[in-house]
């Protein structure tokens, strides 16, 4: 991935006698792949996270990317005379990115969204600034998350006779969509398998989510989804007869819908044993 430099004027501000040396980094710290830092600034803290996912603003709202994720604190050298203004701090990130041909999605007094393909790879930037000097940069190179988690037949049997229910890992549809995407095929392969391999066998595909948004709407978007499965494992070879759908919108969460984490186990198909 090609470097940015962070090319900001700031030797004026840096040519006070006997300045302090800038701090060591955090352990474990360094700069994004993407962008240098600005001169003698040290790295307070960072986050670095195969997938996750963070909610950019983009003006009107906000829109939440997943992917490979780094977030990095900066701080400015002890013993500047003149810290590098909010502002600077944003217009040099800005042009750096517009030079390799990034936008800007959304900005205001204190941060800005850009976007940027580079190397055949999406990747969103925030960039957070205050008036000490001090900055954030989050970077999220959008990806889809490598499923280690496998759907087994095996191992929905065995929770069906345990508990009665289990939640199919593997199950996946876009935002507010009800269309199952292409990835979601070997979890119905699984259940196919389960219900082939026990012909007495009935359950109920019930959807859920998370609580954002209206409630009506999410009772909606759960029962459609629930029928897409429902519909996908008829297409395998099911008896609609050993099927129900049902969609429980926001109402059973299994974790806290404050955080994203918790949200993404919410959102979730179960087969549950009639």
């Amino acid at each position: 991935m090609r470097n940015i430099v962070l090319a900001i004027a700031v030797a004026a501000c840096l040519a006070a006698p006997a300045m302090a040396q800038p701090k060591k980094d955090a352990p474990s710290c360094n700069d994004h792949p993407l962008l240098t830092r600005l001169p003698d600034y040290w790295i307070e803290s960072c986050v670095q996270k195969q997938f996750d996912a963070y909610k950019f603003n983009v003006g009107k709202g906000q829109s939440t990317v997943e992917g490979r994720f780094w977030s990095i604190r900066y701080q400015p050298p002890a013993g500047l005379a003149t810290k590098p203004s909010t502002l600077q701090v944003l217009r040099n990130v800005e042009a750096a990115i517009k030079k390799v041909g990034g936008e800007v999605i959304a900005s205001d007094s204190s941060r800005e969204t850009l976007k940027l393909t580079n190397e055949g790879k999406e990747l969103w930037v925030e960039v957070w600034a205050d008036y000490t000097g001090k900055y954030i940069l989050t970077v999220v190179e959008k990806a889809a998350m490598a499923q280690e988690i496998k759907a087994s037949a095996d191992a929905f049997a065995s929770d069906l006779q345990r508990t009665g229910h289990i939640a199919v890992e593997g199950i996946y549809f876009d935002t507010g969509k009800a269309v199952l995407k292409p990835e979601s095929q070997q979890a119905i392969g699984e259940i196919v398998k389960l219900l082939k391999g026990d012909a007495a066998l009935k359950v109920f595909v019930v959807g859920h989510t998370d609580n954002v948004g209206g409630v009506d709407g999410n009772l909606k978007l759960s029962q459609e989804r629930a029928q897409a499965v429902l519909q996908a494992l008829v297409s395998g070879g099911i008896d609609a007869a050993r099927l129900r759908s049902f969609g429980s919108g926001p109402y059973a969460p299994v974790a806290s819908n404050d955080q994203e984490a918790g949200r993404a186990r919410n959102r979730r198909v179960e087969l549950v044993k009639q």
